[in-house]
């Protein structure tokens, strides 16, 4: 059994509560979080357990830890990544690794000098949806993709108790904890990856968010696929909206719900074709998956997934955005990459 120390303790780390407490090949061992009411109600909901306050003093505490997964927020992680790399535990970290692209390269930079692996918690990677989309590429169900439209429009009510508070004073909270899941599945299921951004973020008049809550850009990928995406997380009416439609050479494929309802369709087809997809359970099944996949590595030695350094690439789409949405002009990702020789 892989015994985890599970740091952070908000609604996505009650997530990696249920889904660790539920594998057959791992045990949480303890819990982390500075705030003693979230301490007190994982005890109540998933059992007592060693509770902490900070990752350092679990570490100080604990001698049997095999893994940490962390599901704080992204900011300040230098200091934690720094002592589990001393110990030589594998880590887990909820995206984004960090929220700029330079202290990602140095978090890691730290774990790969101690020779420690670093997974990143891109969850939609492992969606069924996701997979799905990603044969119908594969197979060439309807030819090589051309170009896509991405669209998220959600209302997300910063103020609601149940969701993590730290994105209504931060810089881009779409694009930092919202937009890198959407770029990344972008470069997952594709296989390709961005060459230029042209971007423009802002933030309507409503927002309740401090900076811009909204982005859109044109995307160009080495392949020759051109992505038009736009979301926002201050969209004004409740209802959510999604659709990802890739247009190929021989027909769509279209997303139209953010869990699922996937279809193709070729030129001529009078209506589209459901591709079937599992029972999903909402933010557990994937979370699952992706877990399942971290433990595979860590005890058999599987390859590593969601590695920190592909993770880079995926976080240089966010700063060639903020970089051409401050400037006007498009960005080349390779000019906002760390240099080489420099990672």
């Amino acid at each position: 059994m892989l015994k985890v120390l599970l740091a952070g303790l908000g609604l996505r780390g009650r997530h990696w509560t249920q889904v660790i407490e539920r594998s057959q090949h791992a045990e949480l061992l303890a819990y982390v979080d500075p705030s003693a009411d979230a301490l007190a109600r994982a005890v109540a909901e998933f059992g007592e357990r060693p509770a902490f306050a900070s990752v350092m003093t679990a570490l100080d505490s604990l001698n049997d830890v095999d893994a940490l997964a962390l599901a704080n927020p992204p900011m300040g992680r230098e200091g934690i990544v720094r002592a589990a790399s001393a110990r030589k535990l594998p880590m887990l970290i909820e995206k984004p690794l960090a929220l700029s692209l330079a202290e990602a390269a140095t978090l890691l930079e730290i774990v790969e000098n101690a020779g420690v692996s670093l997974m990143v918690g891109l969850n939609f990677r492992y969606l069924a949806v996701t997979q799905a989309t990603k044969r119908l590429l594969a197979e060439n169900t309807v030819g090589r993709p051309e170009f896509a439209r991405f669209t998220y429009e959600r209302w997300r009510d910063g103020r609601r108790p149940d969701l993590n508070d730290y994105p209504l004073t931060m810089d881009h909270p779409m694009l930092w904890e919202q937009s890198i899941h959407h770029f990344d599945l972008m470069r997952y299921v594709y296989g390709e990856e961005p060459l230029r951004v042209q971007c423009r973020a802002w933030n309507p008049s409503w927002s309740m968010y401090a900076r811009d809550s909204n982005v859109s850009a044109l995307i160009d990928f080495d392949g020759g696929l051109l992505v038009n995406y736009q979301g926002t997380w201050q969209g004004n009416w409740a209802a959510p909206g999604f659709e990802w439609r890739t247009d190929c050479t021989g027909g769509i494929i279209s997303q139209q719900e953010e869990f699922g309802a996937l279809y193709y369709g070729r030129r001529g087809d009078a209506d589209l074709t459901a591709v079937p997809l599992p029972p999903h359970e909402r933010w557990i099944s994937e979370t699952r998956a992706l877990f399942a996949a971290f433990v595979d590595h860590v005890v058999d030695g599987a390859a590593l997934q969601c590695s920190g350094r592909d993770h880079l690439m995926s976080l240089a789409m966010l700063e060639a955005c903020i970089q051409s949405s401050e400037s006007g002009s498009g960005v080349l990702i390779r000019d906002v990459l760390p240099a080489p020789g420099k990672l």
